[in-house]
């Protein structure tokens, strides 16, 4: 039995609002573009109730729909959008080798991945229960939601000190549940921490059970992993920032990454060490992680792929 090769122009490797916004423009580009959705069609937004911060929206917009929408817009300039993941990727010769579904292999002559990253959970089936319904993985997306409100975050790196700064102008309260006796944040976001009134931190703290109404949050059970008491929090947003894992399991030891996993980009650019291959969104930012921002790269991405492609026929 011979083995199924296809061609193409422009495969784009996910479909958040990177991998969508590549399309769009990689279509209009006449690229010809094939897209891989991924086991999570449309991306972290899909698990998102409502997006309020995404210009053009000016009511809102539930984040499943918002994908829709952006996958819509991509077929309509002839993408061929694809349900399936890529499950092996070769980038040392042009052409570039992958596969998909492990059973068909496709020839490339750029690649734009836009694989995303993937919000690190602490694990309880109260936290899936409630995510988007009070528990959230992003301050800047849903704090404002719970203005004037009680807050928790969990988490004492960097990340989770920005999330409880940021909510504590926001709310009325922010509780930082850390589990150890220090924050291993830098000493700028500590100082901020400890100098913000409305924030208090839960030291040697753990969630055991994220609690609710059925509909929403309403607050949190913990334990202190010293003494073993409990005790109860009312909040009503919990925030989850113990981190992020990118999606690059597939590139490791073929793309420069960084040391926690992301795609380095060459600054200004969507452009990897490897000419011809693209990175877009949160699979390349660990900084903004925003759904706005990663569509700006995705554009980025596949204009870059274009005038790459104008190079080579020159």
């Amino acid at each position: 039995m011979s083995e199924e090769i296809e061609k193409v122009e422009c495969l784009i490797i996910g479909s958040g609002p990177a991998g969508y916004t590549a399309a769009i423009y990689a279509a209009r580009a006449d690229l010809k573009p094939v897209l891989y959705q991924g086991l999570q069609p449309g991306g972290q937004l899909t698990s998102t109730t409502e997006v309020d911060n995404f210009p053009g929206y000016p009511d809102g917009i539930q984040g499943p729909e918002m994908m829709m929408d952006m996958q819509r817009q991509a077929e309509r300039f002839g993408t061929d959008m694809r349900w399936g993941i890529i499950t092996s990727a070769d980038f040392s010769k042009r052409p570039f080798r992958l596969v998909a579904d492990e059973t068909k292999t496709i020839l490339a002559e750029t690649v734009i991945i836009a694989t995303g990253a993937t919000a690190r959970w602490m694990g309880l089936e109260s936290e899936a229960r409630y995510n988007g319904h009070g528990v959230s993985a992003c301050a800047t997306c849903d704090g404002f939601f719970f203005r004037g409100q009680d807050m928790a975050v969990v988490g004492g790196g960097d990340t989770a000190c920005e999330e409880a700064s940021y909510l504590a102008k926001l709310g009325r309260k922010v509780y930082m549940i850390v589990r150890r006796d220090e924050l291993r944040a830098s000493k700028a976001m500590q100082n901020r921490v400890m100098n913000t009134p409305n924030i208090e931190i839960l030291w040697n703290h753990v969630t055991r059970e994220i609690l609710g109404d059925g509909k929403t949050v309403t607050g949190a059970l913990l334990e202190n992993v010293k003494t073993g008491e409990t005790r109860q929090i009312d909040v009503q947003g919990f925030f989850v920032a113990i981190g992020h894992t990118p999606n690059t399991d597939l590139f490791k030891g073929q793309i420069n990454l960084d040391e926690n996993g992301y795609i380095k980009t060459i600054p200004g650019t969507t452009q990897t060490n490897i000419p011809g291959v693209f990175a877009a969104g949160d699979v390349q930012d660990h900084v903004f992680r925003q759904a706005v921002t990663a569509a700006g790269t995705g554009c980025m991405a596949a204009i870059e792929a274009e005038r790459f492609l104008a190079a080579q026929e020159d």
